[in-house]
C-alpha cells in the first residue's frame, strides 16, 4: 500500500465520520516558541486549549512535520527521520475516550476493501496510563484484547503536558508487532525494536497546576475534555510495505537508491555505508519539502537547519566516495516520489533546483577551502600536544567560511581530536546577542499566550484602519507585566486590547503604525501593535497621562503621516518586485521584505548580484510606474479563486480561506497582502534604490528609499556633488576621472612610504643582531622593538633577523606595540627545532603574560594581548623557557 493511499484512506475514513478535513498546515510554525511545526496538533494548539475558539467541533488532517533533535541517530534506527508526516484526528469537546478508541480500532483492522488498513487484531499490542481503568475497559470492550496485551505504563511514557500549568492527561498507544526474529517476548514494555509504535491517543482530561517532571498537581477536570491523536504514517507504510524501515519506503527508498547508484554501493551489504545511503535519503526529501514551504538556507534559525541537512548530505556522499555534485540526480527521485501526496513539489520544482542547486555549488567551495584551513589547524593542533580544536578555529570556519560546526565536529573527531565546543557556543551566542539587540528587544512586551485566551473568546478584534485612521472602541483588556489587570496609570508600560482598532498590527513585513488610544481622561502613545494570538490585535503603550481602565470608551487614533509614508513604502515594494519580474523574470521571485514609512527592502530568489546597469534599468521601470499613475485597488476572495487569478503569495506565509488581493495597474503587480496601500501608484512618490546585496547562495536583497525619504537622499547627493566640483574645481561629469586619478596618486604615495619604512626597519636588523645572547643551547634575540605600523613590519624584521643568525640553533622573539595593543611574534630555525623549542608555544605562553591568546606554526608564530606594561615580562618568560 502506498504512503499517499495511506493517507488519502484516514483524510476519507475521519473525513465521513464528520471531522473537518484541514490541509496540513505550513513546515514553518506559527507559534513563536517553534521553528518547525514538529507535531500533527501544532496548527491545533489554540483550540487544544481554549485560547482560540475552535471553527469546528472534530477535525483531521495528515501534518508534515521537522524534527532535529534526533538528527543523529538518523540512518541509525528504522523510525528516526527528520521530515514525518502524522496522521490526527481531533475532536474539541465532542467525542472522548470512548469514541477515540473506537475510531482507531476500526480504522487500524477494518479490512483494506473497506477503506480501512486491514492490519491483524492478533498483532495489535496497546498501552495506557498505569491508573487509566476507563481506557482499559474501552479496549477491551471495542476490540477485545485480553489483559496480556494492555500494558499499563507510567507518567514517563503515558501522560501528556505541555509542561506548564494548563491541560494535561493520559495516553494510550497502539504497537504493532513485528514478529520473534525482531527481538524478545514481552510487548511493548520491554522497549524493544521489536514493538513499533503507530499510534498514540492523548486524552485531554485535566487541568495541571504548577511544578515539573512528575511533580505537579491535578487542579480538577477540564470543562471541555478534548482528544488528539497522531499516526506515525511513515511507520505505517513500512509495515503495510513490507520492508524494513521508514528509509525504504515509496517515498523515500528512489533517493536512497540513487545515492548508491551514484556511489557504487549495493545497499543492505555494510552497516556504515547504509547508514550514510539512509542520512541522503531523509535529508533530501526533508529539504526539498521545507524549500517548499519557502524556507531558503543561511546561518540562522530555519535556514540553518536546512543549510545543516543539505551540507549533511554534501558530507554523507562523499564519505560514500561521491566527490563531485549530486543533488540533480538526488532531488529529482524525491520530488517525483512526493509528488502524489504534495503536487506543489512539482509545481515549484524549478525554484527549489535553483535553490539546492546554489547552495551545493557553495558548499563545495566552501569545503575546499574550509577543510584546508582545517587540516592546518589539526596539524598545529597536534603538533602543540593538545587535545582539543581551539574554539576561536570552529568559530572561524564557521563565521568566515560558512563551515557547519557539526562538520567540524565531525571531521576533528576522524582526526582524533575534539572541540570546545562551549566556548564555541559561547562565541556564537556573543554574535547572536550583537545582532539582535534591537530586534530582540522590541518583542519583550508579549506576554504569556495564555493570558490572552479570555480576552479572545470574548471575539475577534475588527481592523478598520482600511477605511479610517481614527476608530471609536472600547478597551476589553489591559496586561501589565504578562498579568490581566483592570487599570494601567501615568506611566506604565501596557498592553492594551480594543474591540476595535484603526492601528496596524506588524504583519506582512509592514512595521505597526504609530499614533495614539485616548480618551476622555487619558492618553496612551502607541510604541507598538502586535497579534499575540490569531484575530486579536494588541497595542503596547506608555499611559502617558491619565488612568485607563477596562471597560472605558477609547478612541484609536494614527500617526496620519506614519501610515502615509508607511502605505508609499508598502505599494513601493509590490511595484519593486513587479519590476524584477518584468526585467529579470519570473525566476526573480519574493522571499521576504520589509517596510516601514520611507523605506522598503525586499528579499528575492536569485543567485548572483545586479549589475549597475540592471538596478538602474529596475528603478526606473518602478519609477515610471509611479509617474504612470496606475490605479491601487483591493479584493476580497477566496483562495483558490486568487490562485486561479495569477495571484502571488509570499513563501512561508500562512493565509485562511478567504484572501486579500491588492492589484497595481491590473495584473502589472497582483499580491496576497493584508497591508496598507496608496489609492494610485502616484502617490507613492519618488522611489530610490540605494543597496543591493547578498542575503544567501540563491537570494539576493534589494533596499530603496521611499517619498520624500528618497527626495531626501538625492538632495544630499547633490550637495556632496557640488561640494566636490567646487574644492576640486572639476566638472561634475569629469568627477569619476578626477577621482580616480587622485585615488592612484594616494596608493603610489602609499608604496613610496611602505618601501622608505620597510627600509628603515631593515637598518635596524644589524643592531638587533648584534643583541644575539646564548640562552641554554641556542642564540637568542629577545627584544621590544618599540611601536610598529603593524604585525606584518614585526613579522618582517624576525624573519630577517633569524635568516642573519645562520645555521646555529637560534630563536628570535620580538615584541612592538601596534595600534596600542602589545604583539609579539617568535621565530625558530631548524637546529633550535630538533632541539625541542617550537615557536607556537612560547609565543602563547608569551601571549598569555600579555592578557590575550596566541600561536601558530613550530617554525613562527605570534601572540597579543592587551597590557603593553607586561611586555618585558612576556620576554622574560620566553628567555626563561629557553633555559630551562
Amino acid at each position: 500500500m502506498q504512503t499517499a493511499e495511506i493517507q488519502n484512506r484516514w483524510l476519507t475514513y475521519f473525513g465521513e465520520r464528520g471531522h473537518a478535513v484541514v490541509p496540513s498546515a505550513s513546515l514553518v510554525s506559527d507559534d513563536p516558541s517553534l521553528l518547525f511545526t514538529v507535531a500533527g496538533m501544532v496548527p491545533f494548539v489554540p483550540y487544544l486549549t481554549g485560547l482560540v475558539p475552535a471553527p469546528f467541533d472534530r477535525a483531521t488532517s495528515v501534518q508534515k512535520c521537522i524534527r532535529t533533535l534526533d538528527i543523529e541517530e538518523v540512518g541509525k534506527t528504522p523510525r528516526h527521520g527528520t521530515f514525518f508526516q502524522m496522521n490526527g484526528n481531533f475532536s474539541f469537546g465532542d467525542y472522548f475516550k470512548k469514541e477515540a478508541i473506537q475510531f482507531a480500532w476500526e480504522f487500524l483492522t477494518l479490512p483494506e476493501s473497506d477503506g480501512g488498513l486491514g492490519f491483524r487484531p492478533e498483532d495489535l499490542w496497546v498501552t495506557v496510563y498505569e491508573d487509566d481503568d476507563d481506557a482499559v475497559a474501552y479496549w477491551k470492550e471495542t476490540a477485545g484484547l485480553p489483559d496480556e496485551r494492555i500494558q499499563r505504563l507510567g507518567m514517563d511514557t503515558n501522560y501528556w503536558s505541555t509542561g506548564q500549568p494548563g491541560p494535561a492527561g493520559p495516553c494510550s498507544e497502539i504497537f504493532f508487532d513485528r514478529g520473534p526474529e525482531y527481538g524478545a517476548d514481552g510487548g511493548p514494555a520491554t522497549d524493544d525494536d521489536r514493538y513499533v509504535e503507530i499510534w498514540n491517543l492523548v486524552f485531554m482530561q485535566y487541568l495541571r497546576g504548577e511544578g515539573s517532571g512528575k511533580d505537579f498537581s491535578i487542579l480538577g477536570e477540564l470543562p471541555k475534555q478534548n482528544i488528539d491523536t497522531g499516526m506515525g504514517l511513515e511507520r505505517v507504510a513500512f509495515l503495510k510495505q513490507g520492508v524494513e524501515n521508514m528509509y525504504e519506503i515509496d517515498q523515500v527508498r528512489p533517493v536512497l537508491d540513487k545515492a548508491a547508484e551514484l556511489s557504487g554501493r549495493t545497499y543492505g551489504v555494510d552497516h556504515e555505508a547504509d547508514v550514510r545511503l539512509r542520512v541522503v535519503a531523509d535529508h533530501v526529501r526533508s529539504s526539498l519539502m521545507l524549500i517548499a514551504d519557502g524556507v531558503t538556507p543561511s546561518n540562522e534559525g530555519r535556514g540553518y537547519v536546512l543549510r545543516r541537512l543539505l551540507r549533511r548530505t554534501v558530507r554523507a556522499m562523499r564519505l560514500l566516495g561521491v566527490e563531485g555534485t549530486t543533488f540533480a540526480e538526488l532531488f529529482p527521485e524525491s520530488r517525483d516520489a512526493m509528488k502524489a501526496a504534495y503536487p506543489e513539489v512539482e509545481k515549484d520544482y524549478d525554484r527549489i533546483s535553483r535553490v539546492v542547486l546554489a547552495e551545493e555549488d557553495t558548499f563545495m567551495r566552501t569545503l575546499a577551502s574550509g577543510t584546508t584551513i582545517l587540516d592546518t589547524a589539526v596539524e598545529q593542533t597536534k603538533e602543540s600536544g593538545a587535545s582539543q580544536l581551539s574554539s576561536d578555529t570552529a568559530f572561524l570556519l564557521h563565521d568566515t567560511f560558512g563551515f557547519p560546526i557539526d562538520l567540524t565536529l565531525e571531521m576533528a573527531a576522524e582526526a582524533g581530536l575534539s572541540v570546545d565546543r562551549h566556548a564555541f557556543d559561547t562565541l556564537m551566542k556573543q554574535q547572536r546577542d550583537r545582532a539582535k539587540a534591537d530586534a530582540g528587544s522590541k518583542k519583550q512586551f508579549l506576554a504569556d499566550l495564555s493570558v490572552y485566551g479570555a480576552f479572545r473568546a470574548v471575539g475577534q478584534t475588527t481592523f478598520t484602519g482600511y477605511d479610517t485612521l481614527e476608530t471609536e472602541s472600547s478597551v476589553i483588556g489591559i496586561i501589565v507585566d504578562g498579568v490581566s489587570v483592570s487599570r494601567a496609570v501615568s506611566g506604565q508600560i501596557a498592553e492594551i486590547i480594543l474591540a476595535e482598532t484603526s492601528l496596524y498590527a506588524e504583519s506582512g513585513g509592514q512595521e505597526a503604525d504609530a499614533g495614539a488610544i485616548v480618551g476622555a481622561s487619558y492618553h496612551l502613545e502607541v510604541l507598538d501593535v502586535q497579534r499575540p494570538v490569531k484575530g486579536l490585535i494588541s497595542h503596547k503603550v506608555e499611559v502617558t497621562s491619565g488612568e485607563v481602565g477596562v471597560g472605558d470608551p477609547a478612541a484609536a487614533l494614527v500617526d496620519a503621516e506614519w501610515r502615509r509614508g508607511a502605505t508609499q513604502a508598502h505599494s513601493a515594494t509590490h511595484v519593486i518586485h513587479a519590476a524584477l519580474r518584468q526585467i529579470l523574470g519570473n525566476d526573480a521571485h519574493q522571499s521576504g521584505s520589509y517596510n516601514k514609512a520611507g523605506y522598503m527592502r525586499l528579499d528575492f530568489s536569485w543567485s548572483q548580484a545586479l549589475s549597475s546597469e540592471t538596478k538602474s534599468e529596475i528603478e526606473e521601470v518602478a519609477n515610471t510606474a509611479v509617474r504612470d499613475n496606475l490605479e491601487v485597488t483591493t479584493r476580497i476572495m477566496a483562495l483558490d479563486d486568487a490562485r486561479e487569478l495569477g495571484a502571488m503569495a509570499l513563501f512561508g506565509e500562512k493565509y485562511g480561506d478567504t484572501v486579500r488581493v491588492v492589484e497595481i495597474g491590473g495584473p502589472w503587480s497582483l499580491e496576497l497582502c493584508a497591508g496598507t496601500h496608496v489609492g494610485r501608484s502616484a502617490e507613492i512618490g519618488l522611489i530610490s534604490l540605494v543597496g543591493e546585496s547578498s542575503v544567501g547562495s540563491s537570494n539576493r536583497r534589494v533596499e530603496s528609499l521611499v517619498g520624500m525619504n528618497a527626495f531626501r537622499n538625492f538632495a544630499a547627493e547633490r550637495a556632496i556633488v557640488s561640494e566636490l566640483t567646487t574644492n576640486l574645481k572639476t566638472p561634475r561629469e569629469q568627477l569619476p576621472d578626477r577621482v580616480a586619478e587622485l585615488l592612484a596618486n594616494l596608493k603610489s604615495a602609499e608604496r613610496k612610504i611602505a618601501q622608505l619604512e620597510a627600509g628603515q626597519l631593515s637598518q635596524r636588523v644589524p643592531a638587533l643582531v648584534e643583541t644575539s645572547r646564548k640562552i641554554g643551547t641556542v642564540r637568542a634575540v629577545i627584544e621590544n622593538v618599540g611601536e610598529l605600523p603593524s604585525t606584518d613590519d614585526l613579522r618582517g624584521l624576525v624573519q630577517s633577523v633569524r635568516e642573519r643568525l645562520g645555521s646555529e640553533a637560534a630563536v628570535v622573539a620580538l615584541a612592538a606595540t601596534i595600534g596600542d595593543k602589545p604583539a609579539v611574534i617568535v621565530a625558530t630555525n631548524d637546529a633550535s627545532r630538533s632541539q625541542g623549542f617550537a615557536a607556537g608555544a612560547l609565543a602563547k605562553a608569551a601571549a598569555g603574560v600579555l592578557g590575550g591568546g596566541g600561536g601558530g606554526k613550530p617554525d613562527i608564530a605570534q601572540g597579543g594581548g592587551t597590557n603593553s606594561a607586561s611586555i618585558p615580562d612576556a620576554l622574560a618568560l620566553i628567555g626563561s623557557s629557553l633555559s630551562a
